[in-house]
């Protein structure tokens, strides 16, 4: 099969007869074969009915269906687990991503050897209050993941390899994140494509400030467990030795100050008396506590299921 096209929706009822029949239509001129995979992520205005009735229509239709609202990345990865095509493209089920850029994304993927294709929305049709976020979004997970070509990588249209999608966990609020899980995955070759961004045409955003602040906190878990996933002590116990230190330097200052006060007949002050002592007595107990954090942390990530699992790209 060349193509799966993913969709995730969330009381979508009114779209989804037009983009279907948009897809197919674009497949159909384009000789691919196809599935087109529709994950009700628990709506409640009888998308799902919709859904058995345009599959009743068209052979070309799966859905799946939540028992309740679990989220865009829950959605995504029951998606990506139930393909089987070969190149595999995501998109929002607004009418806000067209399917007329699928060949396009196709050939990136097909003829250019990329891994993942990511959309950009360089023109916007969303309000300043879902545009200034993404803004600010994109430019700290660029410097953050190192993923520097990319402009917008919450963009909902995306074309990935099959390998990349059976290779990935999207989780939480990863799905802004994707590019990110698939670099640190391996898969290294993502590129990026200027996309058509269309106005809502029903319903309403479902784009919250919540989302943005929750996906920044996604953001530095997701850099964290990328990084220092499979070494925690790594991160924890050189944090802990750094403060330790430092409360050892400043502990043995404040002696042997003491010391030269007494040696010069000086009456020293007592040390509760300097804030040092108290820097001192932070950083020492702060640094033990990291270096615990991370002995406890490298334990736990021995004993994990997935402590020797890497990505193998080829064996022969």
């Amino acid at each position: 099969m060349d193509i799966s096209v993913v969709v995730p929706l969330y009381d979508e009822v009114e779209s989804l007869p037009e983009l279907t029949s948009w897809i197919s239509k674009v497949m159909a001129e384009n000789r691919y074969s196809y599935e087109i995979i529709l994950v009700d992520d628990g709506s409640r205005d009888g998308s799902w009915d919709m859904i058995v009735k345009l599959k009743d229509g068209n052979p070309h239709i799966r859905g799946i269906k939540f028992r309740r609202n679990y989220g865009k990345s829950a959605a995504l990865n029951i998606g990506f687990e139930a393909t089987k095509g070969d190149v595999v493209i995501t998109m929002d089920a607004d009418l806000q991503d067209s399917p007329d850029e699928i060949p396009g994304l196709y050939r990136r993927i097909t003829e250019d050897n990329y891994d993942l294709v990511s959309g950009w929305k360089a023109k916007r049709y969303d309000p300043l209050s879902k545009t200034i976020p993404t803004k600010l979004f994109n430019a700290a997970t660029r410097k953050m993941s190192g993923i520097p070509n990319l402009h917008d990588f919450n963009c909902g249209l995306k074309a990935y390899r099959k390998a990349v999608v059976k290779n990935i966990e999207v989780y939480g609020e990863m799905h802004r994140y994707i590019p990110v899980l698939a670099k640190w995955a391996g898969f290294t070759k993502i590129g990026e494509q200027v996309v058509e961004h269309r106005a809502r045409k029903y319903g309403k955003t479902k784009f919250g400030w919540s989302r943005f602040i929750n996906g920044f906190l996604d953001l530095l878990s997701i850099f964290f467990v990328g990084k220092f996933g499979k070494r925690p002590m790594h991160f924890f116990g050189m944090m802990g030795t750094l403060s330790f230190l430092t409360g050892i330097v400043l502990a043995v200052w404040l002696i042997s100050d003491k010391l030269r006060d007494l040696a010069n007949h000086i009456v020293p002050r007592q040390p509760t008396d300097n804030p040092l002592f108290y820097f001192a007595l932070v950083a020492i107990i702060l640094g033990s506590q990291l270096f615990l954090t991370g002995f406890v942390a490298e334990l736990v990530s021995r004993n994990s299921p997935e402590r020797n699992h890497y990505q193998i790209e080829d064996s022969i």
